[in-house]
């Protein structure tokens, strides 16, 4: 099964899958929140969206609450703070774990993947970056402190869109 296909759920609640959400776009899946000091990293994702979505990417917003309870809200709160702070008009999923016990099965798939270093395994911190080619391939992996707007990623979602 393609991590395209794992079902997840919508910020409303309302079940799906990447490949229902996104259609076969290249798709940059972030676990966000809104009360971390990377938060303002949402306006680089916001750009990126808004830059590359007419030619098939999209990024996916993954709210967590594990990481020093940045994410706290109900499913609204977290709507309207990305909306009206930050203009989000990306999809979102519904608040979900990216490690341990709970984690969700998208995660389980995408922690497989390494990052530039060559290390896999679990989510670092908030704003992690998993980067999926139209076929639902992790092509690449960005921790936290990578900005959305870094060199080395838009050249891997150029990359990705140019392979389709």
């Amino acid at each position: 099964m393609s991590v395209r296909d794992v079902p997840v759920r919508t910020l409303d609640d309302a079940p799906t899958t990447l490949a229902e959400l996104t259609g076969d776009a290249v798709t940059l899946v972030v676990n966000v929140a809104s009360r971390c000091g990377m938060t303002p990293q949402y306006a680089g994702l916001v750009r990126l969206q808004q830059r590359y979505g007419e030619r098939g990417f999209t990024v996916v917003g993954a709210p967590c609450n594990q990481f020093g309870g940045q994410e706290p809200g109900t499913a609204e709160q977290i709507k309207e703070f990305c909306v009206t702070t930050y203009g989000v008009d990306f999809p979102l999923l519904a608040k979900l774990d990216v490690n341990g016990e709970g984690r969700h099965p998208l995660y389980t798939a995408l922690t497989q993947a390494p990052d530039a270093a060559g290390d896999a395994g679990d989510v670092q911190w908030n704003f992690e970056k998993f980067l999926l080619d139209r076929d639902g391939n992790i092509v690449a992996r960005f921790r936290t402190r990578t900005e959305p707007e870094a060199d080395e990623v838009v050249e891997a979602i150029e990359k990705a869109l140019a392979r389709s």
